[in-house]
């Protein structure tokens, strides 16, 4: 069984420290890691890439699994490298993560950094992966063969809130490559979502093409969306937010579309 086999791996690696984003696939390691007795400590990193909300949500699963958890502050916009928004860009956020996660780990005497990337991140654009490569973290969910539908069956007997949760990745990839990334337009395109979000649509993103807003909702929403009191009353609110322009994907919803 690829559980019995990730506690394999989790007893070799004996202490870690766990780059935990309270996501899907870091929140199953993370219970895994306690099960496993193994000695843990779980960093959630928070810049304004982060929506509010997913730190809070980040904070209350650390304290239901009952494992020390830490929250560090990084400074993406910072680096110029990640705001001009390369293809790379993934790389100098984790690369300043994973930097700062070994620091900590050599310091209190933790064997591994490990993050909870998955068996299909292999198939994805994930330059992420180059720098968890460079500080030596280890992936024990892929290193298990642990797909994304597996870990999310397994969450639900486990019982965890997380695994019919979305893909919620940070805010800077709601921006095409080489759009600029600024303070300003991160906050704009949050509150974007989180206005949508709370006129009932699931599944969505709005993407900044500088001053449009591109809005994806899951393609089963569409009709309701596009009713016109609801659209007119979007346009409205993401016009009020600064954005000039506002258009819908009618492809509907789709992770990692801007990948593609």
């Amino acid at each position: 069984m690829k559980y019995q086999k990730l506690l394999s791996i989790l007893y070799e690696i004996e202490s870690a420290v766990l780059a935990f984003s309270g996501g899907v696939d870091s929140t199953f390691l993370l219970k895994a890691m306690k099960e496993s007795g193994i000695c843990t400590l779980a960093v959630t990193a928070y810049s304004e890439t982060m929506p509010g909300a997913e730190l809070e949500s980040a904070v209350a699963l650390a304290k239901t699994i009952d494992v020390m958890h830490r929250v560090i502050t990084t400074d993406e916009l910072s680096n110029p490298d990640f705001t001009r928004n390369p293809k790379d860009r993934c790389f100098y956020c984790k690369d300043e993560l994973f930097s700062r996660l070994a620091v900590m780990a050599r310091a209190e005497k933790y064997r591994f950094v490990v993050d909870g990337s998955n068996y299909d991140d292999l198939s994805d654009w994930r330059p992420g992966r180059q720098a968890a490569a460079r500080h030596g973290v280890r992936s024990p969910l892929l290193e298990a063969g642990l797909s994304k539908n597996e870990i999310r069956e397994l969450s639900k007997e486990m019982g965890l809130p997380t695994w019919s949760k979305p893909a919620s990745p940070c805010l800077s990839s709601r921006f095409p490559y080489g759009i600029p990334i600024t303070k300003d337009a991160l906050k704009r395109v949050g509150a974007a979502e989180s206005f949508i979000k709370g006129l009932g649509f699931g599944d969505l993103r709005v993407r900044s093409y500088n001053d449009m807003a591109k809005i994806e909702v899951d393609a089963a929403e569409l009709p309701r969306f596009l009713d016109k009191e609801m659209r007119e009353f979007v346009v409205q609110q993401l016009k009020e937010l600064g954005f000039k322009y506002v258009s819908i994907d009618l492809e509907g919803f789709r992770s990692g579309k801007l990948n593609e």
